[in-house]
């Protein structure tokens, strides 16, 4: 509609879809300004009489440093159960970032069993790490049941 109504300003020795994307982007930034941002203070103080306090973003975080660090040592360990090979295809393309064809180098194999050897790699590591999250209990059978149920 602004294209429009401004058609006569239109300057026929530039290029049309410059002027539009112009009163495009000029549209957009008017309704930027007029957005009304909501206000509060930091100093103020709520029923508790508390301040408001914003957490510092850069500032460590103990709890995800701690779960971090649990799920890689839990990682390395189970590592250890993979075969030397998928192992160390592993660990190059995920900590090294090496190309399937740098593997197959490394490694002597092709690019098409570094592939299958990643996949198989980590389906195991996913299997591995899923059967140590969910519970071993095994369910008492009782006396006089089957041994089908």
């Amino acid at each position: 509609m602004r294209a429009y109504q401004n058609l006569h300003r239109f300057d026929r020795s530039r290029a049309f879809g410059t002027w539009i994307l112009s009163i495009a982007a000029h549209y957009c930034i008017d309704l930027l300004r007029k957005k009304k941002f909501k206000m509060f203070s930091l100093d103020a103080e709520n029923d508790d009489g508390m301040t408001m306090e914003i957490p510092d973003v850069s500032s460590p975080n103990p709890e995800y440093e701690s779960v971090t660090r649990e799920q890689r040592e839990r990682l390395h360990l189970l590592l250890k159960d993979l075969d030397e090979t998928d192992r160390a295809a592993v660990i190059m393309r995920y900590w090294y970032d090496f190309s399937e064809k740098e593997i197959a180098q490394s490694l002597k194999l092709t690019v098409s069993a570094v592939k299958s050897r990643l996949h198989r790699s980590r389906r195991a590591l996913a299997g591995m790490w899923n059967e140590e999250e969910a519970p071993q209990v095994r369910p008492e059978r009782r006396t006089y049941e089957s041994p089908a149920f």
